[in-house]
């Protein structure tokens, strides 16, 4: 008898893992709600059999609110309705410090150095201040050099999270009979971009799906000063395989707005002066309400903003943030005049069912009619 009961329990005890397991394998690695209540994530994850205890960014799930089976990453999103985005912006952007986008010998008077190299600086770092002066410019980093001469220049430098500081000491070229650093560095860019959302407010937006990166380190470029303004569309390069295309235009010289972050998952920012009609706002559609199937992307390519026919091929919840969504572009006006997806349409937001669901992101340099697109709920998260 007894050790029939044993066996009944271990009977059990192995039925009760085994639900834990699948349960936690079921259950998304994040959840997206509209509120912090315990109540909205227990309502998302609609199951009577789960129970949720919301702290901070996590949320506990347990079992018949016993058990506990995940803790999943939060995101509490402010707003369930956005103004839909898809016109052109352009942006003139200045770093905050100076990025480091390659090094170089200095062919001095007795061999050849690199004293970048020496100092441990490597590509893609950011060079925050030089000899205790904050950097606003390469110019600048170039003068403090300069002056230095053969004496050491105290860098503070930042790679990806951390900071931190080194000795730099200059040679001296046999070109010009100056002293220099060793290193390429960048402080400012333009380009243009497609505004994804603008919030409630009428002012704040994010756009692009993305980062504004360095195009030669692939580095998120530090964000010191950036200007948005209007840009008008007057050239499409036409995109083909293995040829990303390109929107051209030219850019307005009045600031309309500026931006405030610079992330993986887009750029956010404030306008000055907002786009007119911007029409009433619209729904968001979360993650879990996104299918496979029929949308729309709204973009400016020939002057006004359009809606364009896409197909959501693939979807992916815990993919990398801003690579959720395969989409195909096969809207056929777009594909006659764009090929598909091209710079400067990143940022274009997709709408499903009358809801905005995310933004385009990426194209796929061998096949310009797929692309990326990212959840809108990860924009807004990031914001």
């Amino acid at each position: 008898m007894l050790k029939r009961i044993k066996i009944t329990a271990l009977a059990a005890l192995c039925t009760l893992l085994c639900t834990v397991f699948t349960a936690n394998a079921a259950l998304p690695d994040s959840i997206s709600v509209f509120g912090t209540e315990n109540t909205a994530v227990e309502e998302k994850l609609a199951s009577p059999v789960f129970t949720a205890t919301v702290s901070g960014s996590t949320a506990t799930v347990k079992l018949w609110g016993l058990l506990p089976v995940k803790n999943m990453s939060l995101k509490v999103l402010k707003q369930n309705s956005l103004y839909l985005g898809g016109m052109a912006f352009g942006v003139k952007y200045f770093t905050k410090g100076v990025l480091v986008v390659g090094l170089c010998a200095v062919e001095g008077f007795g061999g050849s150095f690199c004293p970048a190299e020496e100092a441990g600086i490597q590509k893609g770092d950011v060079i925050i201040s030089a000899a205790g002066k904050e950097l606003d410019s390469a110019k600048s980093l170039q003068n403090i050099i300069s002056e230095a001469g053969k004496n050491a220049v105290a860098l503070e430098v930042q790679r990806k999270d951390d900071v931190f500081t080194t000795a730099l000491y200059p040679a001296l070229s046999a070109a010009d009979n100056s002293y220099k650093g060793g290193m390429w560095v960048r402080d400012s860019t333009a380009g243009i971009g497609t505004v994804s959302y603008i919030c409630a407010d009428g002012k704040s937006f994010g756009g692009l799906g993305h980062g504004i990166c360095d195009s030669d380190t692939g580095a998120l470029m530090p964000l010191g000063s950036a200007a948005v303004v209007d840009v008008d569309i007057n050239n499409v390069r036409k995109g083909t395989s293995g040829y990303p295309g390109e929107l051209k235009g030219e850019m307005g010289k009045v600031r309309r707005g500026y931006l405030t972050a610079n992330t993986e998952t887009g750029v956010y920012g404030v306008w000055e002066t907002p786009p007119k009609n911007l029409g009433d706002p619209l729904p968001i559609g979360l993650s879990d309400t996104v299918k496979k199937g029929k949308a729309q992307i709204f973009s400016t390519v020939d002057g006004e903003r359009k809606s364009y026919e896409i197909e959501i091929e693939e979807i992916d919840i815990n993919a990398e943030e801003n690579r959720n969504m395969l989409i195909r572009v096969t809207d056929k006006g777009l594909l006659e005049k764009t090929g598909g997806i091209v710079q400067g349409m990143s940022g274009s937001p997709i709408v499903q069912n009358g809801k905005i669901i995310g933004a385009v992101t990426h194209v796929l340099i061998n096949d310009p009619t797929r692309g990326y697109g990212i959840f809108i709920e990860n924009m807004l998260a990031a914001n």
